[in-house]
């Protein structure tokens, strides 16, 4: 007998700028991302103010789902899936943002994908903006700095829920809002990068443009929460965090209390305010000591309350640890790297790898909230190499995803509330903190490299029939 609910949503993970391609197709206008060049795993990706013809731009044409989307949905099908949580391009509905109808051609293309889901069974787990502001917004206000993106994304908002109001029931409002308290989230979240180019590693940003930028993002965010809740009673409305476990590298009070403070300002602040409906208790000593003061306009508090999440969703991949020893050792990670922990191995690309973490981190979050969660990414980036027979034996993916789906059983059983997983990138995509093709997650291998060429031909890797007996028993067999 499944731990798990009868209708878990398995399925995968995706974001648009990430795999559709077409980047300039139908009507559709440039967005951050498209702006961003290839890099690899010691080279950072730019992002240029212009296109510029001597440089790649993976996001261009990426794994083109944009004309490859019945073959890859029939695919998730085939592996029985009863979720895709995929994204909406932003700047396929409003080309710049800023306009006052939206583009028809990109709205069709959306209709074109969920009706396609419904016809395999497939539920659609929609992102509203993942990673990928338009450009415009940011040359005009300087991304999510500028109040005035508020109403804009509203306005986006608006036309998707009424436009498929009888296609999609779950919504996301932003992927991994909480990249934003992190200088790379500057680029990938808030796009406050008006005038920058060069590598998305660095940014001379203050705190106070950060949470600035953060605060009209969770004002948006209620904002279009309370108005599905008050025309859409059937819609779920969700948050998404990125979030970094982190364990004190140490039993030294320093480590436990530094620990403590990056936990906060790193994973619960954003979700306080979008579950909880306020800024949280350690907020003002935070602003205080980075020094943050931030604007609000007459109802905004109102509205955090009155815009709280129904459900709450989360990408999982690695853990760090903390010290207060500038000297101990580092490890790479996810958006934030941390002190190496030794208990634990590491990815290609120096993520340490931590299954039982999901088990802890799913604990703390639901005794926190006690709202429904979902695992909406978790996976392990890897080189992917195609055997002479023409098969893809990634035996290290069954492995990392098994022992990750153990412990999200053990959390059932721990007395959590899971809605479902969606492992990240089920198919081939462009890594976002990377700009490469290199780092592989999918069930599915897309031929696309790391130099823009490739057939974009699509194959199964060991991995899809493995996922597919595991749906298939709704967890029970993980052998």
């Amino acid at each position: 007998m499944s731990v798990l609910r009868k209708d878990f949503l398995w399925g995968g993970a995706t974001a648009a700028n990430q795999f559709e391609g077409a980047w300039d197709v139908d009507g559709k206008g440039p967005s951050v991302p498209d702006m961003c060049t290839n890099g690899s795993h010691t080279s950072p990706k730019w992002v240029t103010t212009a296109i510029r013809p001597d440089r790649l731009y993976p996001s261009h044409e990426a794994i083109d789902f944009y004309h490859h989307y019945e073959e890859d949905i029939a695919l998730f099908a085939e592996m029985g899936f009863k979720c895709f949580r995929m994204s909406i391009n932003w700047t396929r509905i409003f080309p710049t943002g800023m306009e006052e109808e939206p583009n028809e051609k990109g709205l069709a293309f959306y209709d074109r994908v969920f009706d396609c889901c419904k016809k395999h069974g497939i539920e659609p787990l929609v992102t509203i903006s993942h990673y990928e502001l338009p450009y415009a917004l940011v040359e005009r206000y300087n991304g999510w700095a500028g109040r005035e993106v508020i109403d804009c994304f509203v306005r986006y908002c608006k036309v998707l829920f009424e436009r498929y109001k009888d296609k999609v029931k779950y919504w996301l409002t932003f992927n991994e809002i909480n990249s934003g308290t992190m200088p790379m989230g500057d680029f990938l979240c808030t796009g406050i990068i008006r005038g920058y180019e060069g590598p998305v590693t660095q940014s001379d940003n203050k705190d106070q443009t950060r949470f600035q930028a953060l605060h009209h993002m969770f004002v948006a965010s209620a904002t279009v929460v309370k108005y599905a809740h008050e025309h859409y009673p059937q819609f779920q409305m969700g948050n998404m965090i990125c979030f970094i476990t982190s364990y004190a590298y140490t039993c030294n009070p320093d480590d436990v209390l530094k620990n403590q403070a990056q936990m906060r300002r790193m994973n619960w602040y954003c979700s306080d305010v979008q579950v909880r409906g306020e800024y949280p208790s350690y907020a003002k000593r935070l602003w205080e000591e980075n020094g943050v003061e931030l604007k609000m306009e007459p109802g905004d508090l109102e509205l955090l309350k009155e815009g709280t999440v129904d459900f709450y969703t989360f990408s999982y991949y690695m853990s760090n640890c903390t010290s207060a020893d500038p000297n101990a050792a580092q490890s790479a990670g996810n958006i934030a790297g941390g002190a190496k922990n030794p208990y634990l191995p590491a990815s290609d690309w120096g993520w340490q790898i931590d299954p039982k973490g999901l088990r802890y981190t799913l604990n703390e979050i639901y005794d926190r909230y006690r709202i429904p969660l979902m695992v909406v990414e978790n996976g392990l980036g890897a080189r992917d190499e195609i055997e002479p027979d023409g098969t893809i034996n990634d035996d290290y993916r069954i492995d990392y995803l098994r022992q990750h789906i153990e412990q999200m059983i053990e959390a059932v059983k721990d007395g959590v509330d899971l809605m479902g997983y969606t492992p990240w990138g089920c198919i081939d995509l462009v890594s976002a903190s990377t700009g490469e093709m290199a780092k592989r997650y999918g069930f599915i291998y897309v031929e696309k490299y790391d130099d823009g060429t490739g057939t974009l031909a699509r194959r199964k890797k060991k991995s899809f029939d493995w996922y597919k007996k595991v749906i298939a028993t709704n967890g029970d067999d993980l052998a």
